[in-house]
């Protein structure tokens, strides 16, 4: 206790983090008020009463819900939230993979990226602007428009099709709030401390935690067989799931690399032994991202299908999340997708290359092809165990369901939400640390360094 007493007035004693900190908070504190205010002519109130919150947090929609913080379900202004900016950033990282161009463009240093990034913000209006509808379309379908939801700018419900003047406004508002997002989340990086954007979706799922933590201590003391104790023992498990996300996201294979001496003049450069850390799961998040969108395409072209009992059977078994095969199915995908994202993102020729031209060598084998394939061998063979346990994570809130905790309290025993929190709360951690070690002053923990890694693909 007396430690982390010191550690706050150091870290209050150093005017610039100080400063970072509170314009962190404040920016954040704006995010959070924004998700309280609702589309222009949404009743709140009678939203409330219809189906559309509770089928919003359930599924795909309940992902889409906790990365906004309830503002999905709340039908706010940031309904949509930073997730069009996440969607546009993956696809430009794809395309500066396989298209020349943007290659090129990435090769350009600093202005290229600026290019990339205007390119960026451009595709997430275009996606904003396609989801938009979408949601209103999804909030018509579930409440309907005979449920007194909709009202005109006079205040008049409205009873039947949607006018195009309210769909007009509310897609201008979403694409307006969605920028308006991305736009703090870039401050935050600017100005503030950690990634802005992963940040801000951090905030968003700590946001429903509380609501769904209460929900299943309600539903466990009402229970008269040691209901309390239950919930004791879920707690427990949960700080066990998060202590097993830490290592698996800070989880490195040290390779040595030894430096050849140099002199230049009358100093000697090189000859210790660095290490080159391969991060056992190198893709993140991003594999349990692309296989969760998989995995609902079936949900997606089921309705085209023809209505037969096999069809019916197999719809069955790749929707039911609390299933066998669905989760059979989600873990092999992402072992599959972590083998991929790891080999189109790490690229062993040009780490090979930059220790040649630094005069680095892997003790025993010899620089260029050899040292190639011995990288790309350890990197094969340390990927298999973290996709197997990404895997895992993954599919704990199934685990968690079956045990008959709450949808809403599962999703944070694994999955995107908690992979997540681990590693921004890392990589927030470890920037405060550095300003700390940069001013002599005690790191965070008694003894190591804190490894963090931001977990998005963010521009």
């Amino acid at each position: 206790m007396r430690r982390f007493i010191t550690t706050l007035k150091n870290i209050y004693n150093i005017e610039e983090l100080r400063k970072r900190i509170l314009y962190t908070l404040g920016i954040i504190l704006i995010y959070r008020v924004g998700s309280y205010i609702a589309l222009p002519g949404i009743d709140v109130q009678a939203l409330s009463n219809t189906s559309f919150t509770a089928n919003s947090r359930e599924g795909l929609l309940g992902l889409l819900d906790m990365f906004s913080g309830g503002a999905f379900s709340n039908a706010s202004i940031f309904a949509l939230g930073i997730m069009p900016y996440i969607s546009a950033s993956i696809v430009v990282q794809l395309l500066t993979l396989v298209v020349p161009y943007f290659q090129r463009l990435q090769r350009e240093g600093e202005s290229g990226r600026k290019k990339i990034t205007q390119m960026t913000r451009l595709l997430t209006i275009l996606v904003t602007a396609l989801q938009a509808p979408a949601y209103l379309a999804n909030m018509v379908n579930t409440v309907g428009t005979h449920s007194g939801v909709f009202h005109t700018i006079n205040g008049n419900v409205i009873t039947g099709q949607l006018p195009f003047g309210f769909i007009f406004t509310s897609m201008i508002v979403l694409v307006a709030s969605t920028l308006f997002i991305m736009w703090l989340g870039e401050r935050i990086t600017e100005k503030g401390i950690g990634n802005g954007i992963s940040l801000i979706i951090m905030v968003g799922i700590i946001a429903r935690l509380p609501f769904a933590l209460s929900a299943e201590f309600v539903s466990r003391v009402a229970e008269t067989n040691g209901g309390l104790v239950v919930f004791l023992i879920e707690i427990l498990l949960l700080v066990g799931v998060i202590l097993v996300t830490i290592l698996l996201v800070q989880g490195t294979r040290k390779v040595p690399v030894q430096y050849a001496k140099r002199i230049v003049g009358n100093r000697q450069y090189g000859g210790q032994r660095q290490y080159l850390p391969l991060k056992v799961n190198a893709a993140g998040v991003m594999p349990i991202i692309f296989a969760q969108a998989i995995m609902f395409l079936p949900l997606t072209f089921m309705g085209f299908a023809t209505n037969t009992e096999s069809m019916s059977a197999f719809a069955s078994a790749l929707t039911n999340y609390n299933g066998f095969w669905y989760n059979l199915v989600f873990a092999i995908l992402i072992i599959m997708f972590t083998y991929f994202y790891t080999a189109i993102t790490f690229n062993p020729n040009q780490i090979a290359e930059d220790m040649k031209k630094n005069g680095g060598f892997i003790p025993g084998v010899k620089p260029g092809k050899k040292t190639v394939e011995f990288i790309d061998n350890i990197i094969s063979k340390i990927t298999l165990p973290g996709s197997i346990f990404l895997a895992i994570v993954a599919i704990m809130p199934a685990f968690a369901r079956l045990l008959g905790i709450n949808s809403q309290f599962a999703q944070f025993f694994g999955g995107t939400s908690l992979l997540i929190m681990v590693g921004v709360v890392l990589d927030t951690l470890q920037q405060i640390e550095s300003h700390l070690l940069m001013r002599h002053y005690d790191g965070l923990t008694k003894s190591g360094r804190i490894k963090g890694r931001s977990p998005l693909p963010v521009q």
